[in-house]
């Protein structure tokens, strides 16, 4: 009866289930594996030390950047350069702006480190940051790593005025300056010329964000995928079996599908017998016994004149 699962077809069809199946497996894996990374950075986040009360390391030993680092503090020294305005910048629920300026290191390659000075309220077309100091400073601030088109509040479509930038990345900021630039920031950890200290981020890819609950999402989607192709390969292959029964049997397909026959609904009742006496005469049942035939009985009746 099931011959038919070595037939080329069925071939195929197992073939894909085959695949199918420990592919759709595989990524639910995968999917609950990231899922489970962002659950123990979320837990490895609360258990570590507050990273604003740990002692300030130098740049160098925390670069690159990782989920590991980020937030961390460091600490930089060199002299200021260009200074830019980051507008559309929350805080506290309110709109504003950052100030940001290039601290030219020795450190890192000397590169030069964009420091997020601080924040300020109002518009950053009418603002006038303040003036950044002169001569060898020191900045110690939170390092974060750079931001990107999905980072909140950034503006990537560009158009911006002259002396602002819509994103802190390197890949932006180096288009503005004559000189290589870090692929980080710091925030200070303290405002200056009356600017509001911009806290840290925590870093994408880590914690019990929108994300993570997505990736939960998605190993459910593909674990009912695999079963849903399981389903459908045992109806089609019960479907076939029951066919090749039927076949052996000797039903056919018009056979099976063939409706028995119903009454028409449009006949009428089936005519009953006249009973004897009803409209018939005596002379009617004469000629009927004579004749044997009820129509030349009544033709004989109907010719016969009373004299």
């Amino acid at each position: 009866m099931y011959r038919f699962l070595l037939t080329p077809r069925w071939w195929g069809i197992n073939l894909f289930v085959v695949l199918a199946i420990p592919f759709c497996v595989f990524m639910g894996s995968w999917q609950l594996g990231r899922f489970e990374d962002r659950v123990d950075s979320h837990r490895s986040a609360e258990a570590a030390p507050d990273a604003t009360k740990q002692a300030a390391v130098e740049l160098d030993e925390l670069l690159p950047v990782s989920t590991e680092t980020s937030g961390r503090q460091a600490k930089a020294s060199g002299r200021y350069g260009e200074q830019f305005l980051v507008p559309g910048r929350t805080l506290d629920d309110k709109q504003g702006y950052y100030v940001l300026a290039m601290l030219k290191t020795r450190a890192a390659g000397g590169k030069a480190l964009p420091v997020v000075r601080g924040w300020a309220p109002g518009d950053a077309r009418k603002a006038i940051p303040p003036p950044v100091p002169a001569g060898e400073v020191t900045v110690t601030g939170a390092l974060q790593a750079p931001e990107n088109a999905r980072t909140s509040g950034v503006n990537a479509s560009g158009g911006l005025p002259e002396g602002q930038v819509g994103i802190i990345s390197s890949a932006t900021l180096v288009n503005l300056v004559p000189y290589p630039v870090q692929d980080a920031w710091i925030t200070q950890s303290s405002g200056e010329s009356g600017l509001k200290p911009v806290p840290a981020v925590a870093p994408q890819g880590s914690g019990l964000d929108l994300k993570a609950f997505q990736n939960l999402g998605y190993t459910g989607e593909w674990f009912v995928f695999a079963g849903f192709v399981l389903f459908m390969w045992f109806r089609l292959m019960r479907r076939e079996a029951e066919a090749a029964r039927d076949l052996e049997l000797g039903i056919t397909a018009e056979d099976a599908g063939s409706p028995s026959p119903e009454p028409s609904q449009d006949a009428g009742p089936a005519e009953s017998p006249k009973p004897a006496g009803t409209g018939t005469t005596a002379a009617d049942a004469d000629a009927v016994a004579t004749t044997g035939r009820p129509d030349e009985a009544a033709r004989d009746t109907s010719g016969t004149t009373t004299r």
